[in-house]
């Protein structure tokens, strides 16, 4: 049976030691090593390469990671019952450049939580259940556990309902696309002044994939660049910087 939220707030965490593999070295990584002193937020998951854990679980965690620091959070730990090279490969797959995982290879961190359940049906043997927790300086403050039901339920441990814990005011930036072209005077321009307004930014530059037939199939336009804001056509620079003024207002 799964612990509930209540027994565990308040208490500190397990004391185990992690076997883990930073720069493809071994390195063994103390819970205090990880908590001591810090705000962390920890998300844990049946396992890596699993569907819900690589395409919603880890990458919203990555997304929001800014908007977590900025509301106090120091470090995003991801654990979960494998070991250092699959979790590391795993990481180097994913858009996780924010988050810290952490290989719970034993389960001896898992099973101190009380969140060691039997996933053999699956062939998987002891994996973790699927929580997230706020920690600080090692203490327990606040735990996300999903309903004890059958499957994977993926409700409450997601990265936007630690946000709202944390600051249910948080306002979570919309994200921002730029399809650019090499060398575009224009592009380095819209560029620069989204990181000059603090905005991150993904760029999507032109190659044999993204052409201008493609460009032209999702804007209409033929132009570089064309940027996007939440899903949004806002067009190209000069319609960037008018956003932008406008943002400013």
């Amino acid at each position: 049976m799964l612990p509930s939220a209540e027994t565990l707030q308040g208490k500190r965490v397990p004391n185990v030691t992690f076997k883990a593999r930073p720069d493809d070295q071994w390195r063994d990584l103390s819970t205090d090593e990880l908590f001591k002193g810090k705000t962390v937020v920890v998300f844990s998951l049946p396992g890596a390469f699993t569907p819900t854990c690589s395409s919603t679980h880890l990458p919203r965690y990555n997304e929001l990671a800014p908007v977590l620091r900025a509301n106090g959070v120091d470090d995003i730990l991801c654990i979960s019952v494998n070991d250092a090279f699959v979790m590391n490969q795993w990481k180097a797959g994913q858009d996780a450049e924010h988050i810290t995982v952490i290989p719970d290879g034993n389960g001896d961190f898992t099973e101190g939580m009380g969140m060691l359940v039997d996933k053999r049906d699956l062939g998987f043997g002891k994996r973790s259940w699927r929580y997230s927790m706020l920690v600080r300086d090692g203490v327990v403050e606040k735990v996300f556990i999903e309903p004890d039901k059958e499957g994977d339920p993926f409700e409450v441990s997601d990265a936007d309902t630690m946000l709202r814990y944390l600051n249910p005011e948080a306002v979570v930036p919309e994200p921002v696309v730029m399809f650019s072209r090499p060398g575009c005077p224009h592009c380095a321009r819209a560029k620069g002044a989204l990181r000059e307004a603090g905005i991150v930014f993904t760029d999507i530059s032109e190659d044999q994939k993204i052409t201008t037939s493609v460009l032209r199939g999702l804007t209409g336009r033929l132009t570089w660049p064309q940027v996007f804001v939440g899903g949004r056509l806002v067009g190209g620079a000069d319609e960037l910087a008018g956003w932008l003024a406008g943002r400013a207002q």
